[in-house]
């Protein structure tokens, strides 16, 4: 099975997004009308995912390919949400550009798509693992996007470190709860199909680690331990981790027999 026309929903669904990204920004008087783009993009990009489903009549959540649309979806509305909360135009710009990154990634390396799963995958644990897991992915990677321009704005722009540490934490924490529910889900689901609650798996092991790095993050932040530079370039950090954790485990040599391997 092909990609359902997937490039034409793309396509559309980018035009959306750069045509309400563009009035929000230069058209003041019309932000409500650059909003409702994004939301029209977003509910697009939605039902494709829908359908995507009913085609296969699995949860289009086993493959990278399938979980880039996932987190393609969950980053956009993280970023309109959050803009209409905090009102920072750089940050639906920023959030909605991964998001469309994401997309273009999905037109340029095609899969198809298969309605079989391995039996491990046929779990009542599959799809909430999976999609907690991409929910804080996205809401994690929104949080580096706020460390990479605190950052950029004082080694560029020679500018102070203020201000959006309140945006970046609310992040982290509603991130890491979702995290924290992943490693959880997926020590159950193991303890189903495989016996063991953890292996040390090298998935499961860039899972904690990813887990670990954030959880220093929020105590040096609740402890106000750190300066705020090196607690921008911890958030950095967190989400190369993150990245490994997510798809680059794959390809080192010690995931060749990890259970955990997308399929392609």
């Amino acid at each position: 099975m092909v990609w359902l026309n997937f490039p034409l929903y793309a396509i559309i669904v980018l035009i959306l997004w750069v045509a309400g990204i563009a009035i929000m920004g230069f058209i003041k008087t019309k932000k409500t009308s650059g909003m409702i783009l994004l939301t029209v993009g977003i509910v697009i990009l939605t039902l494709f995912i829908v359908n995507l489903w009913i085609k296969l009549e699995r949860p289009p959540l086993r493959t990278l390919g399938e979980t880039r649309l996932w987190y393609s979806l969950f980053l956009a509305i993280v970023g309109l949400v959050f803009f209409i909360r905090w009102k920072y135009y750089w940050f639906v710009v920023f959030s909605f550009f991964m998001s469309a990154l994401f997309l273009v990634l999905n037109i340029y390396f095609p899969e198809n798509f298969s309605k079989t799963l391995m039996p491990a995958l046929n779990s009542p644990w599959f799809v909430p693992h999976v999609i907690v897991y991409i929910v804080a992915y996205a809401l994690l990677g929104a949080s580096s996007l706020v460390a990479a321009k605190q950052l950029f704005d004082h080694h560029i722009k020679k500018k102070t470190i203020r201000s959006a540490f309140q945006l970046a934490d609310n992040l982290v924490y509603l991130g890491f709860s979702f995290l924290t529910m992943g490693l959880l889900f997926g020590a159950l689901w193991a303890k189903e199909a495989w016996g063991h609650y953890w292996t040390w798996d090298p998935k499961e092991t860039w899972a904690f680690l990813t887990w670990s790095v954030y959880l220093i993050y929020i105590h040096a932040r609740v402890k106000n331990s750190i300066k705020p530079k090196q607690a921008l370039w911890i958030l950095a950090i967190a989400f190369v981790v993150l990245l490994i954790s997510w798809f680059g485990v794959n390809y080192l040599p010690s995931a060749v027999n990890s259970v955990h391997t997308y399929s392609n």
